[in-house]
């Protein structure tokens, strides 16, 4: 953010003025006291900033009142404007988070470290190169995704994200002193990472004028010809908008029909953006300027529709009825151009408040059909729930009311680390070195025999961390460890990298396997008194594409002697026998529908859930048999079985999920909140909603904390997962996990 030499020990003259205007100039609803705490802010970093500069050559003091500015714009509360002023202090102060804690306290100081850490983070990828030298399209994609949920990840509270947004767009609005190669860089980052950030918060002020500026700069001559197109200056089109919300909003209530409306104008590189996807020219743009309608129910929209249409000329065929053909994502609304005050083309959309909520936070989320790309439902909901926060953050007197949900866990899921020439790799929380490496490729994995994270060697069953730097040591030649598929040593988090483990030692003695294969095929050939069967055949009715896996797998005893039989006897006899159903792991294996598993080994017995870990379909799990010769199906990780003792080991039996299993499974899981009224009901009302079958419920209050148990019946663990986010999201709830 700034450059590295030494300050002076004074300051120029003239930014105590400019600091005394900036004051000057806020807004009535900071205190007297918020004031001073400004100006004693920005008289501490008044000599520290002196002689420096932004990396858009402005002098830093003036650079920072300019994100402050906006951050004030944007309606945010003191401390965040106190962190803005502060941000730079750390690249000057020693010690700094001590002395800025003393005196301006720990949330500022977390503020100014997320921000520290963000930009931190940003330079290290871009110094690399990792997105901007990607060598295909796609890959850059990805990865500039990677970084920027990286960059949500890293960050405890929201306001560091708006604090960076801040940054970005001051830079860009005093551009024009950079160098041509300071004006690339920044605004390649602004328009590839930092825009599509503020779509998805829905900040819009600072969306249209980051993908704006940053188009001034990528493509200058574009940007000319279009803005002389537009023949208007932006401030003459806003005002353009405000006659036409005006009018028709006094259309609407002189008709009785209850309505909201809003307008804005399309900004240049939307413009642009649309004339390139398709393929149009400028003429041929209708939504230049555009309005939207709120209104209450169905008859509403349509009725405005007619109202619309009465005020002005329809421009033929550009009608779309979303509302009686919704889209694909189950977007909803009417859109019609018409031919506006001073013959001007205006795009009008009219919807409900329902429809334009699911819109803006379901799954028709605008942000996700504007920046394309493949939809993560999970990631996509968390962004609705920091778009809902930052909605309530202007309808909300005290903005203190609102400081812990601004501290966000939604990210705490994944973790984000970076290889050592930048790329981000994102890992499930709790991954370790070695999923990392199989994360990278298979072979990585496999030779893997250390690690540095951060430049600093460290054990391979080290937790990672959002923002580290990780680097794998190698073997020349070398394999995976068995201990690394042991629960209890923690060596693996990632199902993806067990499984690439286990299919290592799989295959590990495939020859061999393959040749004892051919001879109990041979064998069994022999018993059935032929010699002329194709074995390919054999192979593909054992579902195989290929001969030497099939023989391989009947060397492992992944296919049994009997299933042989049955498909050498079919061959023989086209129809007199049924086909052999799909390999599984030694004949005297058997699947039970009721658990919705298979168990190795033993012949068809009572099989039931274990009531101690209620295990959940895809989670690995282990058989034990009991002492009435029943089965109970365990966790692998579940303490029971984790306890065996010696005697008892023989109990345990391999046991997998089968590949269709529907069943539901009872699972307990734990809340903590913020008692209130109400509360109950509305996660009773969340089960409903996501039609969550609830077994069992006790709930206790104490000193103010609502503690709630409920036993619940889920189909598998994603969706488990999905219903604990979706409870955090209720308003109160402080914790929500699944007990073990």
């Amino acid at each position: 953010m700034v450059s590295t030499h030494r300050p002076p020990a004074v300051a120029d003259a003239s930014e105590t003025h400019l600091l005394s205007v900036w004051l000057g100039a806020l807004p009535p609803r900071f205190t007297a006291t918020e004031v001073d705490a400004f100006r004693q802010a920005a008289d501490m970093a008044t000599p520290l900033y002196a002689g420096q500069s932004a990396l858009n050559g402005m002098p830093l003091l003036p650079h920072v009142l300019g994100m402050a500015s906006i951050l004030v714009d944007l309606n945010m509360d003191a401390d965040t404007v106190l962190a803005c002023i502060l941000s730079a202090a750390p690249e000057y102060l020693a010690d700094w988070a001590d002395t800025l804690s003393a005196q301006w306290g720990k949330p500022v100081v977390d503020l100014i470290d997320g921000l520290s850490r963000m930009s931190h983070i940003q330079a290290l990828s871009a110094a690399e190169g990792t997105p901007q030298t990607a060598q295909k399209n796609n890959d850059r994609a990805q990865q500039l995704e990677a970084l920027r949920k990286m960059l949500l990840a890293m960050v405890q509270d929201i306001r560091v994200v708006l604090i960076k947004l801040a940054e970005r767009t001051q830079l860009l609005r005093q551009l024009s002193g950079a160098s041509p190669v300071q004006q690339q860089h920044i605004a390649r980052d602004n328009q590839s990472i930092f825009a599509p950030l503020a779509n998805r918060l829905g900040v819009w002020q600072l969306k249209w004028e980051l993908e704006d500026l940053s188009l001034r700069y990528l493509e200058p001559q574009l940007y000319k010809e279009v803005a002389k197109m537009l023949d208007e200056r932006r401030v003459d089109r806003e005002l353009y908008i405000t006659e036409v919300v005006a009018q028709l909003q006094q259309a609407l209530e002189q008709a009785g029909i209850g309505g909201e409306v809003t307008g804005r104008p399309k900004h240049i590189y939307s413009i642009v953006k649309k004339m390139k996807s398709k393929h149009l020219q400028f003429n041929q743009l209708y939504d230049v300027r555009a309005v939207r309608i709120l209104v209450e129910d169905i008859k509403d929209c349509y009725a405005a529709l007619g109202l619309v249409h009465h005020l002005w000329q329809p421009i033929p065929g550009e009608f779309d009825d979303y509302i009686a053909r919704p889209k694909s994502n189950n977007y909803r609304s009417l859109h019609t151009a018409v031919s506006g005050p001073r013959g001007l083309a205006l795009e009008v959309q009219i919807r409900t408040h329902d429809m334009h909520h699911a819109s803006e936070l379901g799954v028709a989320a605008h942000w996700r059909y504007k920046e394309g790309g493949k939809s993560d439902t999970k990631f996509d909901e968390k962004i609705a729930w920091l778009r809902q926060i930052l909605a309530w953050k202007d309808d909300v007197a005290d903005h203190g009311d609102l400081l812990e949900q601004f501290n966000s866990e939604l990210f705490q899921d994944k973790v984000y680390v970076l290889t050592p020439q930048g790329k981000v790799i994102d890992l499930p929380r709790g991954a370790t070195p070695i999923d990392f490496a199989y994360a990278v490729h298979s072979d990585l994995g496999h030779r893997t025999r250390g690690a540095k994270i951060n430049g600093n060697i460290v054990p391979l069953s080290t937790r990672l961390e959002n923002g580290q730097r990780v680097e794998i040591l190698t073997a020349k030649h070398g394999a995976p460890s068995r201990d690394w598929l042991n629960p209890a040593l923690g060596f693996l988090q990632s199902p993806s990298a067990r499984a690439k483990v286990r299919h290592w030692f799989k295959y590990q003695h495939f020859e061999a396997d393959m040749a004892q294969g051919r001879a109990k095929l041979d064998k069994e050939l022999h018993r059935a008194g032929v010699s002329t069967l194709s074995l390919e055949k054999i192979a593909h009715q054992l579902q195989f594409h290929k001969l030497e896996d099939c023989l391989a797998a009947i060397g492992r005893g992944d296919v049994s002697e009997h299933q042989i039989a049955i498909t050498i006897q079919a061959e023989m006899s086209p129809g007199a026998a049924e086909p052999p159903s799909p390999p599984i792991r030694r004949s005297a294996s058997t699947q039970f529908n009721q658990a919705g598993v298979t168990i190795e080994g033993i012949g068809n017995v009572q099989t039931s859930m274990a009531k101690c870990c209620k295990p959940v379909s895809p989670e690995p799990i282990v058989g034990y048999l009991t002492r009435n010769h029943s089965v109970t199906i365990h966790r692998q990780v579940c303490p029971f079985i984790s306890r065996l003792t010696d005697d008892r080991q023989n109990r345990r039996l391999s046991a997998q999920w089968a590949s269709q299993s529907r069943g539901v499974s009872a699972v307990d899981i734990s809340i903590e909140a913020h008692d209130r009224q109400g509360l109950l009901r509305d996660i009773s009302d969340l089960f409903a909603r996501e039609k969550i079958n609830t077994t069992k419920a006790n709930t206790l209050s104490r000193n103010h904390v609502a503690l709630m148990q409920f036993t619940v019946e889920i189909t598998d663990m994603d969706q488990l997962q999905h219903l604990l986010t979706r409870l955090l999201q209720v308003a109160g709830v402080i914790t929500a996990h699944r007990q073990t």
